[in-house]
């Protein structure tokens, strides 16, 4: 049953990502799509494949969307409306500035910074099998000290902002930067409401909090 719903909605995913980017610059000769596209998919196909036969319960976890905090809820909403606006302003961009505004060698850059963040997320996921999608703490969960844990409290936010961040530019839109950036304060509002949750209902974290002085970057915050 799991890795039928995990085949449908990763394969639905796959599928729907060159439908909405092609959507977006109205056009399939757009080769930042295309690329981009391969980019977030092959990272997809090794993951799936791969913690279906490792870490099957770390995949289940993926799969929960339903936050139970209220105020974990509210930044998701806002997080979609972020996401949706920060889409749609790439799309206004390449109609109205043309699909090369940006160099390649910027967009190949980008590229390059996303498939890092994703492979900086996967390394979260091969050493945290509690890193579910909403934010609990499960029965025998144990506080993750070792891989990327050992420099930042929350290595796995760090990935998903660099793809965040780098997404317009590798999708050929400086437009559209600003508002993928309105991210940034709605993932510091998330951690700082995730670490309560963790210092109320994890045992060891608050020792593991007085260790990693850092949270998101190291030497910043």
């Amino acid at each position: 049953m799991l890795r039928r719903q995990v085949i449908i909605r990763f394969g639905l995913a796959a599928f729907m990502i060159p439908v909405i980017l092609f959507a977006l610059a109205g056009t399939l000769h757009y080769w930042q799509g295309w690329l981009y596209w391969v980019v977030l998919l092959m990272p997809m196909l090794y993951a799936v494949s791969y913690f279906l036969k490792t870490d099957p319960e770390l995949l289940e976890r993926r799969m929960k969307f339903q936050e139970k905090e209220p105020e974990q809820r509210t930044i998701i909403l806002l997080g979609n409306a972020v996401f949706i606006a920060g889409f749609l302003a790439i799309a206004i961009d390449l109609r109205l500035h043309g699909l090369n505004q940006v160099s390649s060698s910027m967009v190949l850059a980008a590229d390059a910074g996303v498939l890092l963040g994703y492979g900086l997320i996967l390394w979260v996921f091969k050493g945290n099998s509690y890193a579910s999608r909403t934010i609990e703490v499960v029965e025998g969960q144990k506080v993750i000290t070792a891989g990327p844990y050992s420099i930042i409290r929350h290595p796995m936010y760090l990935g998903f902002l660099v793809m965040y961040l780098l997404t317009p530019i590798a999708l050929g839109s400086w437009w559209a930067v600003p508002f993928f950036s309105l991210y940034i304060p709605l993932l510091v509002w998330r951690i700082y409401g995730e670490e309560k949750v963790l210092l109320r209902d994890l045992s060891g974290y608050y020792e593991y909090c007085q260790e990693r002085r850092y949270r998101l970057l190291p030497l910043v915050w």
